[in-house]
């Protein structure tokens, strides 16, 4: 498959976008399925997994940033702003694929 062409790409994402709409708008997966399916269409399979996993990492960090809050071991916990040494270890099912733990610095 050759790189798609800029009509092609401005396709894909516009799809992305609506199906990404569509899940924001507090509907399950299942309100979005013909969504998804045409996304699936328009892009390259290995983008289709790009954008799923960057969307589920957007979520992710969105959530810490409004939540302030790490969870480790099942504990929660703050972490200190003004301690830059301090680190959230966060495992999140989209980073199972690399087998690896992700640092954020606060």
């Amino acid at each position: 498959m050759s790189f798609p062409n800029k009509e092609d790409r401005m396709v894909c994402w516009s799809h992305r976008d609506e199906y990404w709409k569509c899940l924001d708008g507090a509907k399950s997966e299942a309100d979005c399925n013909e969504l998804r399916k045409q996304y699936e269409k328009f892009c390259p399979s290995q983008w289709v997994k790009h954008f799923d996993r960057k969307r589920e990492y957007l979520k992710f960090k969105e959530r810490l940033e409004r939540d302030g809050e790490c969870s480790q071991n099942g504990r929660k916990w703050s972490p200190n702003k003004s301690d830059a040494s301090r680190q959230c270890v966060a495992e999140s099912s989209i980073f199972d694929f690399q087998k690896q733990k992700i640092h954020f610095v606060q």
